[in-house]
């Protein structure tokens, strides 16, 4: 009961990675709030985790006053708001050549722009709770796959975002930022990519070491597991931080000459 009596904002958190940790938060003993554009699966949700622990909105959370909405939802709901967490995000296939200037912006309002927006609107309240912000990116950061360039740069964007805001929150206004890179997950839209991809509907069974050491990639729930120590007190002082979660040294790693290739992973929310 890590989290108990806190109120935490789920961004995307209808399916996949999002849901997993809204889920993990309301076993820890927080009260959530779920968001997404599936009302259906969010409603799912809802009911499973109960009505008196948890509250849905559905919005897209790039449209105008979507942030300040979604921070109303809580205080409404359970009079408080104790820590964000930045996970709704546009995970797409695009590279230099089928990448315009409309779609590259519709990624960076939603992956980079809304968490900044959502930050704002929940200071004045995370201030008071002495809470904190949990940015969700993913190892693409670093650089990314050729086919995830606008995706890659904003969530580069947003790791220099929460150290940034890392820093200067933490200091003025008591309010820890911090950012969990995801890796390779099995998530639900990760799957259906996958297939879109021409991949066989077990694709993920048999995977290359080189790309899982483990034989399996990571689940929604681990990463869930990993998000509850940033959002609860256990975490400390620590602010500022971004911390990969993969199965191998992301950065500087010289895989096997004769390695076999699939399509590469994209973290998917």
């Amino acid at each position: 009961m890590r989290l108990l009596n806190k109120v935490v904002l789920v961004t995307g958190s209808c399916t996949g990675i999002g849901r997993a940790i809204a889920e993990r938060c309301a076993a820890e003993g927080a009260r959530v709030v779920i968001h997404g554009l599936e009302a259906d699966w969010g409603a799912a949700v809802v009911a499973a985790l109960g009505q008196d622990r948890a509250v849905l909105h559905i919005e897209d959370i790039a449209d105008e006053g979507a942030p300040a909405r979604l921070v109303e939802v809580a205080l409404r709901a359970f009079g408080r708001l104790d820590a964000v967490v930045n996970n709704a995000a546009l995970v797409v296939s695009s590279n230099l050549h089928t990448t315009d200037l409309a779609f590259f912006r519709r990624v960076l309002e939603v992956n980079t722009l809304a968490p900044f927006a959502l930050i704002r609107a929940a200071l004045p309240h995370l201030r008071q709770a002495r809470g904190c912000v949990l940015n969700i990116g993913s190892v693409n950061a670093w650089s990314g796959e050729p086919n995830l360039l606008p995706y890659s740069v904003s969530k580069g964007a947003l790791m220099t975002l929460t150290r940034n805001l890392g820093d200067t929150l933490h200091r003025e206004d008591g309010v820890r930022v911090n950012q969990i890179n995801p890796g390779w997950v099995l998530t639900e839209n990760e799957t259906r990519r996958k297939r879109e991809q021409g991949l066989a509907e077990d694709w993920y069974r048999e995977l290359p070491r080189v790309f899982a050491p483990a034989g399996r990639l990571l689940w929604p729930a681990e990463i869930a597991a990993a998000a509850v120590y940033w959002l609860s007190d256990e975490s400390g002082p620590v602010s500022g931080q971004v911390v990969d979660l993969e199965q191998h040294p992301f950065l500087g790693r010289n895989p096997p000459k004769d390695s076999t290739t699939v399509p590469g992973p994209a973290k998917a929310e």
